[in-house]
């Protein structure tokens, strides 16, 4: 039996993996920060087919105990400080887990277990001012924001660490890819949970920040498949994984708000841009300049020709699905608290 360890198993991508490796017969490992109130996240339903570990990705010696006790075959390092707009309120964090914390791990598997097959969570963000369209593994990186940079040295470091000491790590180049298991202040999830919410009555109106910011956008759980692809192969390489479109955010919330059943009608430019209930004539969606970056990602699609070719994956969720998917959550989570609010 295989065994494997997950950092950041809590997190959407960590739980959308351990399903699938616990579905492919692994031993499950998840490394899990320690709080002051016990949080499984998004594994508890899972927790009594894991092993979770307590450790932390700034502090080493934690890491390698957890390799130690683990001895995994595979390691997928998805934990980080993950919210791009936090990465400027804590740059000085976000580096020392999403950059140093890589690092760190690479350092425990080559004292622990070398031969353990190692995946990096890499970003999009990476190439930020994008330097071509669409973007591929040979695109040059011009990241964006304290997040995007930490990332890159991660993924440098990946390579490095595969070249010098002749392990077999790999980097994937994810795209935006979202869930019905997303936190709720990443702006999908932030949009869906909305819609549901207006729908209801528990909300009156969604502000947002550059609505034609354009995402290549995918579902988690198909993207974890490509991780694991990754890691079953004869050679250690690194893969862009994403679905060749874009879309803006504005396309997004005109989806979701059109599950919920409502038709969004877009008035006005620039700032003063709403979305207008077609049929009620309200303002149901506002931007906010407070929620512009300091420096924006305008595009970014990517180009997974590679991984289709070598490692035969495809994206089996498409856009509108994402979106339905989503939104539907969003919509039955709302109406159970309208039933409660009801009831008081």
């Amino acid at each position: 039996m295989k065994s494997a360890l997950i950092t950041g198993i809590t997190g959407q991508d960590g739980s959308y993996l351990a399903e699938l490796l616990l579905e492919k017969g692994y031993e499950v490992y998840g490394l899990m920060r320690r709080k002051s109130k016990l949080d499984y996240g998004n594994v508890d339903h899972l927790k009594d087919q894991l092993h979770l570990i307590y450790g932390d990705m700034t502090d080493m010696a934690s890491l390698t105990t957890a390799l130690d006790k683990a001895q995994a075959d595979e390691v997928y390092n998805l934990a980080a400080q993950s919210f791009v707009a936090t990465s400027w309120e804590q740059a000085v964090a976000t580096a020392n887990i999403n950059a140093l914390g890589v690092v760190n791990i690479l350092e425990a598997i080559r004292i622990v277990k070398p031969e353990a097959r190692f995946y990096q969570a890499s970003t999009s963000e990476m190439f930020g001012l994008v330097q071509e369209t669409p973007q591929t593994e040979n695109t040059p990186f011009y990241p964006r924001s304290p997040y995007g940079v930490a990332k890159l040295y991660g993924h440098w470091i990946t390579k490095n660490y595969r070249e010098s000491y002749d392990m077999f790590a790999c980097s994937g180049i994810l795209f935006n890819h979202e869930s019905e298991r997303r936190g709720k202040e990443f702006v999908t999830r932030k949009i869906t949970h909305a819609a549901a919410r207006i729908k209801h009555g528990l909300q009156d109106v969604l502000e947002l920040g550059n609505l034609d910011a354009k995402r290549d956008w995918g579902h988690s759980a198909d993207y974890v498949r490509a991780m694991w692809l990754m890691l079953q192969q004869d050679q250690p390489d690194d893969y862009v994984v994403a679905t060749g479109e874009a879309h803006t955010v504005r396309e997004f919330v005109e989806a979701a708000f059109g599950c919920a059943g409502i038709a969004i009608r877009w008035q006005g430019e620039g700032m003063d841009t709403v979305g207008v209930d077609q049929a009620a004539g309200r303002v149901l969606v506002r931007v906010n300049p407070r929620f512009y970056r300091p420096a924006d990602v305008e595009i970014l699609l990517g180009n997974s020709a590679k991984a289709e070719r070598v490692l035969g994956w495809r994206r089996a969720i498409a856009f509108p699905e994402l979106a339905r998917r989503m939104a539907e959550h969003d919509l039955a989570l709302a109406g159970q608290g309208s039933e409660m609010e009801r009831q008081k």
